[in-house]
C-alpha cells in the first residue's frame, strides 16, 4: 500500500496556491488529507482539488501538527510569521516566498539542477524555491556550464504581471478594457500604466541603481549553480503579458562552442524543450502557458563576438516557475523517504 502524506497549502486561493493544488492532483502526489489555508478574507471559500472540493481554512488558526508537509505560496511577511510555527510543530516546509532564499541553512533547490542540495533541509526543515526567472535561467545554464566555461552572461528578463499576484492580473485586464473603450486607466498595483506598456523597474531600486529583482536573480542563480563568481548581468522589466516569462540570454564562452554542440547539450537536458528549426520559436502565451517545460529557441551565434551565443527562453512563471518546482521538490522528499 502506498504511503500517503497529509499536507497543507498556504495561500491556496492565490495564483500559485491554486496551481499547486492542481499539480498535486495531476501528478498523483501521494496525499492523505489536504488542507487549503488562506487569510481570514478567504475563510469559508471553496477551492478545487482534483475531483474534490476543499473548504478554505484560516491560516492563523491552523494546527500544523496535523500535517507532515506544507507548501507556502505567500509573501515574505506571511512566511516569516508562519513558517517557524509550522516547523516547530514538526512540519517540513517548501517555501516559495523570498524570505528564506538567502538563508545559508535553507537549501535553495531546483530539482533538475541541484537536487543534492536538498540533503541540507533538516537543519531547519525548510526548503526554499527560487524565483521563476532563476528557475528558467538555471535550467538552461546548467548543461552549458557542464561543457563550457562562461566568461559573460547578459540577461533581459521580461516578467509578466502575474508575478505580482492576482491583483496585478486584474489591473492589467481592467486597464486594457478601459483603453480599448476610450476610458482613462487607473494604476494601483503598478507605478505607471501597465497595459500596452513596458516598465523598466521590477522591485525597489537597490545597489548601484539595480532593482531588488535583478539582484535576486543574480544571487539566486549563483547559489543554485554553486558558482559564486558567475559573470551574470541581469536586467528585469515588467511586460504587459498575463502569464509567461521570456528571457533573452547572451553568453560568451572561454573557447568557441559550436552551435550544433550547444543545441545537442540543451536537447538532452532535463526540463528543456528546444525549438531548433530555423524560423520556429516558442512564445510565453502560445507555447509556455499552462505547460511544464522551459522552452528554448532562437539559438544563434553573435554577429560580432566569435565566442558569443544567444538564446531565447520562455516558461509559465506560475506553473513551472513556482508551483511545479515546489511539487518536484516534494516528490524528491518522498523518494528520499519523507517521514
Amino acid at each position: 500500500m502506498t504511503k500517503t502524506y497529509d499536507i497543507a497549502v498556504v495561500g491556496a486561493t492565490g495564483l500559485v496556491g491554486e496551481t499547486l493544488l492542481s499539480l498535486l492532483a495531476e501528478r498523483n502526489f501521494p496525499v492523505g488529507q489536504v488542507y487549503a489555508l488562506a487569510s481570514d478574507n478567504s475563510f469559508g471559500k471553496e477551492i478545487e482539488f482534483g475531483r474534490k472540493t476543499l473548504d478554505v481554512e484560516a491560516l492563523a488558526e491552523f494546527d500544523f501538527s496535523q500535517v507532515q508537509l506544507a507548501f507556502f505560496a505567500v509573501d515574505a511577511a506571511v512566511a516569516a510569521e508562519y513558517v517557524p510555527v509550522a516547523t516547530r510543530l514538526g512540519c517540513i516546509v517548501i517555501d516559495h516566498s523570498t524570505y528564506y532564499r538567502d538563508d545559508a541553512e535553507v537549501p535553495l533547490v531546483i530539482p533538475e539542477v541541484n537536487p543534492e542540495a536538498l540533503a541540507g533541509y533538516t537543519s531547519k526543515n525548510i526548503i526554499a524555491s527560487p524565483g521563476s526567472s532563476t528557475i528558467q535561467l538555471a535550467l538552461a545554464l546548467k548543461p552549458i556550464l557542464d561543457v563550457a566555461k562562461l566568461t559573460r552572461i547578459q540577461v533581459l528578463a521580461c516578467e509578466p504581471v502575474s508575478g505580482a499576484g492576482r491583483r496585478a492580473v486584474d489591473e492589467l485586464a481592467g486597464q486594457t478594457a478601459s483603453l480599448l473603450s476610450g476610458r482613462p486607466v487607473e494604476s494601483k498595483v503598478f507605478a505607471k500604466q501597465m497595459a500596452f506598456n513596458l516598465l523598466p523597474q521590477v522591485g525597489e531600486i537597490k545597489e548601484q541603481g539595480h532593482t531588488a529583482q535583478e539582484l535576486r536573480l543574480l544571487k539566486e542563480t549563483r547559489r543554485v549553480l554553486a558558482q559564486a563568481d558567475l559573470p551574470l548581468s541581469p536586467t528585469v522589466i515588467r511586460a504587459p503579458v498575463f502569464f509567461g516569462t521570456a528571457l533573452e540570454v547572451y553568453l560568451e564562452t572561454e573557447t568557441q562552442l559550436p552551435l550544433t554542440e550547444l543545441e545537442s547539450v540543451l536537447e538532452n537536458a532535463k526540463g528543456l524543450e528546444v525549438f531548433a528549426e530555423e524560423g520556429d520559436y516558442p512564445t510565453p502565451v502560445v507555447e509556455a502557458a499552462n505547460n511544464d517545460p522551459v522552452y528554448v529557441g532562437r539559438i544563434r551565434a553573435d554577429l560580432v563576438q566569435t565566442n558569443g551565443l544567444h538564446l531565447w527562453l520562455v516558461s509559465d512563471n506560475v506553473r513551472k516557475g513556482a508551483a511545479l518546482n515546489s511539487v518536484q521538490i516534494a516528490e524528491l522528499l518522498v523518494h528520499a523517504g519523507l517521514k
